[in-house]
């Protein structure tokens, strides 16, 4: 069965297990995500599940996004997130049809995707943790990279120097994280430790890969 679902990061908060120790979760709203197209091997050469997540006001997509969903029940709505889950197998469910976070369950590992906050123009002692130079005995370079390449040999600065630059706004995978609730009614998985992004963004959680 496939194991995949866009959801949405509520934010982090903390549980208390049986024996009373504290957990700190993130809680990611998985769903409801409403199947809007089927990939199958022997039509497309490749078996993949497409869903769509959340809404938006059609009048801001284009007609052809619109003529798609129609299909799978959305009518007054558009989905705001639409992604596509690869499968060994052709699925099993068709299109119209809707998936919650009863597909997952507690104590089950998931790989979360998501898109870091972005830090803006950082130097490269915030960036990449440089040591920087003394900031005493008329140190003046205190938070300076230092060289970046000699003059005659090689003459040129190398790519991936790592220098002061855009930090943060990628896509980052946090994986083997272990789901401690399930809240099926509200569409809520209670995942251990922190989750990629900031409150309120996107994020896909799927099967765990390395487990």
């Amino acid at each position: 069965m496939m194991k995949g679902l866009i959801g949405r990061k509520i934010g982090m908060t903390h549980i208390y297990d049986d024996q009373g120790l504290m957990i700190p979760v993130t809680v990611v709203q998985a769903g409801p995500c409403r199947v809007t197209g089927v990939r199958t091997k022997d039509r497309d050469g490749y078996s993949a599940l497409q869903i769509g997540f959340g809404t938006r006001k059609p009048k801001n997509v284009s007609k052809a996004v619109r003529t798609h969903v129609a299909a799978a029940g959305y009518s007054e709505h558009v989905p705001e997130r639409i992604r596509e889950l690869r499968l060994a197998e052709d699925p099993e469910q068709s299109v119209g049809d809707v998936l919650g976070a009863d597909i997952f369950e507690a104590d089950e590992f998931v790989d979360v995707t998501g898109v870091t906050k972005g830090r803006g123009f950082q130097g490269v002692v915030r960036r990449y943790k440089f040591g920087g130079g003394r900031a005493s005995h008329g140190g003046d370079w205190t938070r300076r990279g230092g060289s970046i390449g000699m003059c005659v040999n090689p003459g040129k600065v190398y790519k991936g120097r790592k220098m002061p630059g855009q930090m943060g706004n990628v896509q980052r995978t946090s994986q083997n994280l272990r789901i401690v609730q399930v809240r099926q009614e509200e569409n809520l998985l209670l995942i251990k430790g922190a989750v990629p992004g900031a409150n309120g963004r996107f994020v896909m959680v799927r099967k765990a890969k390395k487990k």
